[in-house]
């Protein structure tokens, strides 16, 4: 039985999710998928219903009827993957940014290493980007510096969305105090975890700009990030166990 899920969150990714469904689904038996498939108008929804007949029981979606926010779509899908039974759960991007084949290496970060989250890290040695314009590796670099200067976290990558939970994890968090919804979200819930004492690993990858689609990056999320990381630390402060499951 699978007891890996990785959850790819779709907006306009037809051409993407093709390709790495099959690929991601090749690397291990482990391994079932699960879109959260926010209404895309290109059929993105579509392409996933014709996967899941060549992938019977490995492919699972959840559609809702618009964009509602990244964070708010993968606290839908923690809950249900938990729901499931599944031991690990992943977040990968559907337009291989994120290399696949990584994804064993942050399994065996949970599984054999201690983790109780191992991340997928731009910013540690072995770690790079390609193909990225000066403008927003900057962007992306400085954001991670600025939040591990404020929360004083020690990961690295603060803002990446390649990582592994496992289910104790996620078992442990209160969803209900997660309040970022666009990419700060990805900050918020390692603030969770390293608020919690638990062990991060980071595994260096590859981290190539996408070839196919338009990035979902604007203004909206970067004013997120810089005041709600502030507001994030300020509630800590007053409650070092905000997000702790009571």
């Amino acid at each position: 039985m699978s007891d890996c899920i990785v959850i790819i969150p779709t907006y306009n990714e037809k051409e993407n999710i093709a390709k790495i469904v099959p690929y991601t689904l090749g690397l291990s038996e482990r391994i079932d998928i699960l879109i959260i498939e926010d209404g895309s108008p290109d059929g993105t929804a579509s392409v996933v219903r014709q996967l899941m007949q060549t992938f019977p029981n490995r492919i699972h979606m959840i559609e809702r009827s618009g964009k509602l926010g990244l964070g708010t779509a993968y606290i839908t899908v923690f809950k249900w993957s938990l729901t499931k039974g599944y031991s690990y759960i992943f977040e990968m991007d559907a337009d291989f940014s994120h290399p696949p084949e990584k994804l064993l290496e942050l399994l065996d970060a949970c599984e054999n290493r201690g983790a109780y989250l191992s991340v997928g890290s731009r910013y540690i040695k072995g770690g790079k980007v390609v193909n990225w314009p000066f403008d927003r590796l900057f962007l992306s670099w400085f954001a991670s510096k600025y939040v591990r200067l404020v929360t004083g976290m020690r990961i690295k990558d603060t803002t990446a969305g390649f990582v592994c939970y496992r289910k104790s994890t996620l078992q442990n968090i209160d969803f209900d105090k997660i309040k970022f919804v666009g990419y700060a979200f990805q900050i918020e819930m390692k603030f969770a975890v390293w608020l919690s004492d638990l062990k991060v690993i980071e595994v260096p990858i590859e981290f190539k700009d996408r070839e196919v689609g338009t990035s979902k990056m604007n203004g909206g999320i970067i004013k997120e990030a810089v005041i709600g990381v502030l507001q994030m630390k300020w509630q800590a402060f007053k409650n070092k166990y905000l997000y702790v499951k009571r």
